[in-house]
């Protein structure tokens, strides 16, 4: 964060300052003491089970200057009606004072965090960069990363994530970004949104709050997004089979790594991405738009793109143990989508061999929960999936769709939850087996982590 005095932090927040006006905090803003730096402010948050005004001192010890709270600690700091609102505030004024910082907004239903990630990487190529791993895209994780934002930055790269209507137009207010991306629109969320019309409402409220100046990249494949050009003042640029920015010419290796003939007015490249998944091109796409709008050179977007890779956990992560298996491990979160995109990422690379998909419970489908899950056992038996292990009952719908596949001769099973599955496998994975593991969050990565961490060994 750019260094700021109590007495502005309370003059920004409308806060009451506790102690000395003058304590300058010159690190980083954090909620978490063991990630406290020197310098830092540290934000206590009161929740149901832990209070964070209990750890101020821990903060302190661990180099905070001063906290941010809803009531007086041992330290100085700076007192609130709610935490959240001051953040917002605290990152308003941060990127308002940076008038060198480009901002790079970007969402969708599915591939926010890996192509965020990959438009880290190549922005960093063109100056300093902020685009922390993970899925900070919510009310806390928004201005928690504006807040990373200093006087040396040049690219700050955020994700938007929206539960309802109105959500992204709230983000957009604390820090308006002049690069505004929407990768696809989904069945994520449909408990929340209702209808995927409903979710192009929300994520469309991106492009609708970029400045004249600004570019909108846009997805040419999804009709959802590509009629969301009438609501942005921006330049738009469409990206993916047509448009300002295409690939064509797609091809798999036998990794599941894609190649493909990028191209952009008269000029033209082979791209050939490290990272597993035919969905990738989209996603590499979108980011190469990013950067091209950055001012990055052509030829160079070509070769960087060759080297983008994982930045965030559990997703695509792609590892082969010590004795043959191999391992993706894509188990952050799930929805229809992205699930069909990991599990032809699967039959892809599993291609002459065994392949098992382990697949928990999609959250937040709504009323197409029962449907949702039946499309993807239905898509997994089509694929030729030669084990589909469904994980926890909810997630039984499953075993549905694949059993209606007339032909398909794979098994599938019903886990009552993560430790059967794990037994399931320990009773007969083979060397040269593909396993996917994929659910909504928390819901399979017991199992990715027990497939990581046996290594060589049989489970």
């Amino acid at each position: 964060m750019i260094p700021l005095t109590l007495g502005e932090i309370a003059s920004i927040t409308g806060g009451r300052v506790v102690g000395d006006p003058a304590v300058t905090v010159t690190g980083d803003v954090e909620y978490d003491t063991r990630k406290i730096g020197p310098g830092g402010l540290f934000v206590a948050f009161a929740g149901e089970k832990v209070d964070g005004h209990h750890f101020a001192a821990a903060a302190l010890a661990a180099g905070a200057v001063a906290v941010l709270g809803t009531r007086e600690t041992e330290a100085p700091g700076v007192v609130v009606d709610n935490p959240l609102d001051a953040l917002a505030a605290l990152a308003r004024v941060v990127v308002s004072r940076l008038d060198k910082l480009t901002v790079v907004g970007l969402t969708g239903s599915s591939g926010k965090t890996t192509t965020k990630d990959y438009i880290g990487q190549l922005l960093s190529r063109l100056g300093p960069t902020v685009a922390p791993a993970g899925s900070l895209n919510n009310e806390l994780g928004f201005p928690y990363t504006v807040l990373r934002a200093n006087e040396e930055t040049r690219f700050l790269v955020l994700e938007m994530g929206a539960r309802g209507i109105g959500h992204i137009r709230y983000l957009t207010e604390i820090a308006q970004p002049s690069i505004g991306v929407v990768l696809n629109i989904g069945a994520a969320h449909l408990g929340e949104f209702g209808s995927v019309q409903g979710t192009a409402q929300a994520k469309g409220e991106l492009v609708e709050a970029l400045p004249p100046s600004g570019v909108a990249i846009l997805n040419a494949d999804d009709p959802l997004v590509a009629g969301m050009a009438p609501r942005t003042r921006a330049r738009v640029v469409m990206v993916g089979s047509s448009g300002s920015l295409t690939a064509s010419d797609v091809s798999l290796d036998a990794s599941g790594r894609a190649s493909y003939r990028l191209t952009s007015g008269a000029e033209s490249g082979r791209v050939r991405l490290s990272v597993v998944g035919e969905h990738q091109v989209a996603n590499s796409l979108a980011a190469g738009a990013v950067a091209l709008a950055a001012g990055m050179a052509f030829e160079d977007l070509v070769t960087a793109l060759g080297e983008v890779g994982i930045v965030s956990g559990r997703r695509m992560d792609v590892f082969t143990r010590a004795d043959g298996v191999t391992v993706i491990d894509d188990s952050y979160n799930a929805n229809p989508s992205s699930t069909a995109a990991a599990l032809r990422s699967l039959a892809s690379m599993g291609a002459g061999k065994r392949t098992t998909a382990v697949l928990g419970y999609m959250a937040e489908l709504g009323e197409h929960e029962v449907s949702g899950h039946a499309e993807v056992g239905r898509l997994a038996a089509e694929l030729g999936v030669d084990r589909l292990i469904a994980v926890a009952v909810e997630a039984g719908p499953i075993l549905d769709g694949a059993a209606g596949v007339a032909g398909w001769r794979g098994t599938g099973l019903l886990a009552a939850d993560q430790a059967a599955a794990i037994e399931i496998l320990q009773a007969d994975l083979r060397a040269d087996d593909v396993v996917l593991v994929k659910g909504s969050r928390y819901r399979t990565w017991d199992v990715a982590d027990r497939l990581r961490s046996t290594g060589g060994s049989a489970l």
